[in-house]
């Protein structure tokens, strides 16, 4: 059994998690393991329980408070772990393997230690920042443990996450450096260091005009809102901008700085989850050994912020990848998982959950493995298998690898992976694969909309239960207008997160106004619902993509169904719509744009519809200016 204390607190057996309800015993429960290993005197623990204002018999209400928690571990079956009254207080024990956040603490000591070796130190405080699971302490309503504790702990995870960014940058990777940065920056506008970071990364990647614009915003907030000047890094960091000097490694003011204290940066602690966390380590004789650096398209499956939803299907996945091998089959065991469904439906987030939540079956690592280059041609199945060899290494006999293949577009690039028994392999398509499965077998997993309850449960992991509680209603009604869509919801979160003054009442309206154009992030264009759908609709054949406008601009019964037009009892009516030929239909809903019904065989996902019709107002309107 593990605490998980990095997000909502929750305990975990393996890949069940169950997350405790909110009372006062697990406020002391929270209370104690912030402090594991050390004595927490009664005092303190009567203030987070009741806060200052506390009943004449808190001492007495406490031993309750305390008996009550002992049977919260006996019901969830908590064994190893006791609550000792000790002379003063109380006292709880635990380690690394049974609290995150001294699973957590132990990694990014780790990290310090290899501070001579960039790569395995990227990898380790990645490993680290994989911990953290969604807002901290969302189910712990304690206004002592919440002004005390939380922010001590979110400077650790931002003391870490800009570690990672520093390192990202002395190795060159500027690019990846930007996504952690973008909202960073956004969600801690007064943390000059991001700032700092992010204009550099945008400066060395060519965007100079860019770097500046964010120079002059960041100099207006700090002028405006906290009535200081930048740093002065920062001002010289604008002025070697100016001067067009080189910033590369070894260079440049900044940032540069942070590069040369690459290995020399001493006790490290932690710091919010970077967006791309953790490689597992290899465990050789008790030593934690970072996988070797991983090539471009390979690398450690980074955790997803804000994870929820998905719980039987992550369990599923879980039990499967982890069942030890069938009767009679020598020891074999072809695993292979494939997540399908629409673009944008959570299957690559689904996947990283599932191989973090399986971390301890894979010694030989968890990568991910990228199968598309950034302008969505596949990548070969052979140039995959040589990268995938080169990251991997040579092993050791007999121990396991997960790897994850993300956004698969043939069965092609998969089967020469698929030649080891070491190896468990998650496959996440738009495409059904059918031939994959049918050759190799296999578990599929199609995912669809997030149903009401998990639309509710990401808008307060990713907003904090504060702000979506007092307008729950409004939460509902914003969930709604995303067509309970993944993307969608997630793009409306950072939005939101952006705007932390907006009521969600008034971001109701604002949305539904016009979806499509505010779900797309301002500063970062291509994250948006409509290029989503536009470059999955750029992936089709194009005959199949102008049938797919035809159906999604059309009436209801191009879909099909009994009785509809567009089947044979429609066929010939006089100003019927020509019918939709069967394998069109089935080929647009291997490629995961539309759903199985009802009502009918097929249906298609209101924000995928509007989108189609938008899409072809814009031709007609090109048309008639022509």
């Amino acid at each position: 059994m593990r605490f998980q204390l990095l997000g909502p607190l929750a305990l975990a057996d393996g890949p069940d998690v169950v997350v405790l309800q909110p009372s006062k015993p697990v406020i002391l429960l929270a209370a104690l393991l912030l402090h594991a290993n050390s004595t927490v005197s009664a005092e303190y623990l009567q203030r987070a329980v009741w806060g200052e204002d506390q009943p004449a018999t808190a001492r007495a209400a406490l031993q309750t408070c305390v008996l009550r928690l002992r049977r919260l571990f006996t019901k969830h079956g908590v064994t190893g772990t006791s609550i000792e009254a000790v002379p003063g207080g109380y006292r709880i024990t635990a380690g690394p393997p049974t609290l995150d956040l001294l699973g957590f603490r132990d990694q990014v000591r780790r990290a310090t230690a290899l501070a001579g070796d960039p790569e395995a130190e990227l990898y380790t405080l990645k490993d680290a920042l994989s911990l953290w699971q969604g807002s901290l302490l969302a189910n712990v309503r304690s206004d002592v443990l919440h002004r005390d504790e939380v922010p001590r702990l979110s400077e650790e995870r931002l003391r870490a996450v800009e570690r990672v960014c520093d390192l990202l940058l002395g190795l060159g990777r500027c690019g990846e450096a930007l996504v952690d940065l973008w909202t960073a920056t956004r969600v801690y506008p007064g943390h000059e260091r991001f700032h700092e970071q992010l204009i550099e990364a945008l400066y060395r990647t060519g965007r100079q005009s860019q770097a500046l614009a964010e120079y002059r915003r960041v100099k207006g907030f700090l002028l405006d809102e906290l009535g200081v000047d930048p740093s002065p890094s920062l001002r010289q960091l604008e002025l070697s901008i100016l001067r067009g000097e080189d910033l590369g490694a070894g260079g440049g003011s900044g940032a540069g700085g942070a590069r040369g204290a690459v290995g020399a940066v001493g006790a490290l602690e932690p710091a919010p989850a970077a967006l791309d966390p953790g490689s597992t380590p290899r465990v050789v004789q008790g030593e934690a050994v970072p996988l070797p650096a991983p090539a471009p398209g390979v690398g450690p499956v980074p955790a997803v912020p804000h994870f929820t939803g998905r719980e039987a299907e992550a369990a599923a996945m879980a039990a499967r990848l982890t069942a030890p091998p069938p009767p009679d089959a020598g020891g074999q065991r072809p695993l292979t998982v494939l997540v399908s469904g629409a673009p944008g439906i959570g299957k690559s987030a689904l996947a990283q959950r599932v191989a973090h939540l399986v971390r301890d079956s894979f010694p030989a690592g968890r990568l991910l493995v990228r199968m598309t280059r950034a302008d969505g041609h596949p990548r070969t199945a052979d140039e995959v298998a040589a990268e995938v060899a080169a990251a991997l290494g040579s092993g050791r006999a007999g121990e396991r690898a997960l790897l994850v293949l993300d956004d698969v577009v043939d069965a092609g690039q998969v089967r020469p992976l698929l030649t080891s028994p070491d190896l468990a392999v998650v496959v996440t398509s738009r495409m059904g694969l059918g031939g994959l499965i049918a050759t190799h077998g296999g578990w599929v997993h199609r995912l669809t909309a997030f149903t009401e309850a998990e639309s509710y449960a990401l808008l307060l992991a990713a907003l904090g239960t504060e702000r979506v509680e007092a307008e729950p209603r409004a939460a509902r009604q914003l969930a709604a207008l995303c067509g309970h869509f993944p993307a969608a919801l997630r793009i409306l979160t950072t939005r939101l997160l952006t705007r932390p003054g907006l009521r969600l009442g008034d971001a109701v309206d604002w949305l539904g106004d016009d979806p499509l154009a505010r779900l797309t992030l301002t500063d970062s264009p291509d994250h948006s619902v409509s290029g989503l759908f536009d470059r999955a609709l750029g992936r089709l054949d194009p005959r199949l993509s102008e049938a797919f406008l035809r159906i999604g601009t059309g009436p209801p019964e191009l879909l099909g169904g009994t009785g509809s037009t567009g089947g044979p009892e429609g066929a010939g009516r006089k100003g019927s719509h020509p019918p939709v030929p069967e394998d069109v239909l089935e080929q647009l809903a291997d490629a995961g744009l539309l759903e199985d019904g009802p009502p009918g065989p097929y249906r298609i996902h209101d924000l995928l519809r509007a989108h189609l019709r938008r899409t072809v107002r814009i031709r007609n309107r090109r048309t008639e200016k022509v």
